[in-house]
């Protein structure tokens, strides 16, 4: 009879609420409910104070503030402030690629803009009808050089040849014009005056230096456009879903968990950022490559291939090449004569201007090399700084965005609870994030959005390595061309083929640690303390038991 009243008062002890983490009045959820109507979301039904939460499937199950609508509230706008971070970081460079390429471009058309400016200002009074009469041959030279740095699939020497020809036949009848000259003789005449230089070596170092120039310049200005659309395209590409959860769980769990003061650890932030970005960060190597190629050819342009003298002196090239076949009409037409036979004499007189000598060149090219000087070496400068960007992002967001602890800080959020985060940090890349302790990442899938940019980077490197020798290459689309391999591409051969988990966390929180349970998810601090205690209770009873009994 003694057993009942001390069973009973031994089950109301083991039956009072134990609570792990706080051991007394539950804490108020103020900074929650302040930060979760600040993010727009409604506060029905968010807590005044810590509830149990076993039902959090993201957060450590301990006390929180948190309800599971809050939970996916918060991860649903930690995956979209995390994206728009990252857009953020890739407008930057966009922006920085797009100047340099707004300055190179401005530059490089009012250089041409000038010589064209130049050469009408110029021919009129020089050269009367062999200009009036042939505008059409100079305008066509001058569109078709922009329509070739614009990227359209123009050979430029078949255009510079077919300019000299059309020059040269027009030339030929203004110095000849007693004789009728038809098509069929102004055929035999090109074939012939061609072997005996009639403008010179003009012509010949034209075409090498102008399309030399022309080739690094289209390149180098194209490289800064696939550069920026490259960054914008990687912007773009959404998280997973693993990654979300390590999102959610890096900056808003300690808000759920009361910690709203507590900045994450720095590894932690690294860990869960470089596992986000492993794909981006597989760009890497490819985009180095295109940096460093578009300083080597920044440096051609302003040394040997000489833009601005190249480019802004054409139109004394041209009237230099005429000065040239001026003083050579005599035994160019003599040689022609003598090969293609005497064309008949034409009905029609010749005029005044037709006897006319075309006065000879005086013309000045206002240099603007010091400008190009300046352009290339504010290029070079931010082009060395964007080399690092992919591996440097994770860093960069952790410590600007996501406001991440100090490297040394031992009391900070490290995705359980306040303390130190004992984990290394992981390397950067793809296959690097094979045990991963935040974020589970598939090794042997990857993001083919990202493959395909990591293919327009090589392809657009190897334009400017053949921009760099003189070299020129049809700009086609490179879409179809995509393999699907890229530099981090790989993976170890014992790796492959085979889905890869994260390996479980290593660090010891200072407080209550939160073991899995097979099937159940992660219980909180108070249902874990209630089993212990009813044991320790429970023995207790039955010893007493045992001593009322004998």
């Amino acid at each position: 009879m003694r057993f009942f009243p001390w069973g009973f008062w031994l089950l109301c002890v083991v039956s009072a609420p134990a609570r792990g983490d706080s051991g007394g009045k539950a804490r108020s959820c103020a900074e929650v409910r302040q930060l979760y109507g600040a993010k727009g979301f409604s506060l029905s039904g968010v807590p005044q104070a810590e509830i149990s939460g076993e039902h959090l499937r993201i957060c450590p199950q301990g006390y929180t503030c948190c309800t599971s609508e809050m939970e996916e509230n918060f991860a649903n706008k930690s995956r979209s402030e995390f994206e728009a971070m990252m857009k953020e970081a890739g407008r930057t460079v966009q922006m920085t690629l797009t100047a340099q390429h707004r300055s190179f471009d401005s530059y490089f058309q009012d250089l041409l803009n000038k010589s064209e400016k130049a050469l009408y200002d110029a021919f009129p009074s020089l050269y009367g009808e062999l200009y009036t009469q042939n505008v059409k041959v100079f305008k066509d030279l001058y569109s078709e050089l922009r329509r070739y740095y614009r990227g359209s699939n123009i050979n430029l020497e078949e255009a510079l040849n077919e300019f000299w020809t059309r020059l040269l036949e027009r030339l030929f009848k203004l110095m000849n014009p007693q004789y009728h000259i038809t098509d069929e003789y102004l055929d035999c005449m090109v074939k012939h005056a061609e072997q005996h230089k009639p403008f010179g070596e003009v012509p010949r170092d034209l075409k090498v230096k102008a399309t030399r120039a022309f080739i690094a310049a289209r390149s180098y200005a194209q490289g800064f456009l696939v550069g920026s659309d490259v960054v914008k395209k990687v912007s773009q590409v959404s998280l997973s879903h693993e990654c979300t959860r390590a999102i959610m769980k890096l900056t808003y769990c300690p808000h759920c968990r009361g910690m709203s003061s507590v900045k994450p650890c720095n590894n932690y932030c690294l860990n869960v950022v470089k596992g986000c970005l492993a794909n981006q960060a597989d760009l890497n190597t490819e985009w180095k490559y295109l940096m460093d190629s578009l300083v080597i050819v920044a440096d051609r342009i302003d040394g040997p291939y000489n833009v601005d003298t190249v480019i802004g002196t054409i139109h004394m090239r041209i009237s230099e090449a005429i000065s040239n076949l001026q003083e050579n009409k005599d035994s160019i037409t003599a040689k022609v004569f003598q090969g293609c036979g005497n064309p008949k004499i034409s009905t029609k007189g010749s005029s005044s201007e037709d006897k006319k000598r075309w006065g000879k060149v005086a013309l000045e090219a206002k240099s603007s090399a010091q400008a190009l000087e300046m352009l290339v070496l504010d290029a070079k400068g931010n082009l060395t700084a964007l080399k690092t960007y992919w591996i440097a992002l994770p860093g960069s967001l952790c410590s600007k965005k996501i406001m991440a602890s100090s490297v040394a800080d031992d009391k900070c959020w490290n995705g359980m609870t306040k303390g130190s985060y004992l984990p290394e940090v992981m390397g950067d890349g793809l296959a690097n994030q094979i045990n991963n302790p935040e974020v589970e990442v598939d090794i042997t899938k990857p993001d083919m959005t990202i493959r395909q940019q990591i293919m327009q980077l090589k392809i657009m490197t190897n334009r400017l390595g053949n921009a760099n020798i003189g070299n020129d290459v049809d700009f086609q689309d490179a879409s179809d061309d995509m393999s699907g391999s890229g530099s981090g591409d790989s993976c170890p051969d014992d790796v492959c083929g085979k889905r890869l988990s994260k390996s479980p966390s290593t660090r010891q929180p200072e407080t209550h640690a939160i073991p899995k349970q097979s099937g159940h998810g992660i219980n909180g601090a108070s249902s874990r303390s209630l089993p212990s205690a009813f044991l320790l209770l429970l023995s207790v009873a039955f010893l007493a038991v045992q001593h009322l009994w004998r």
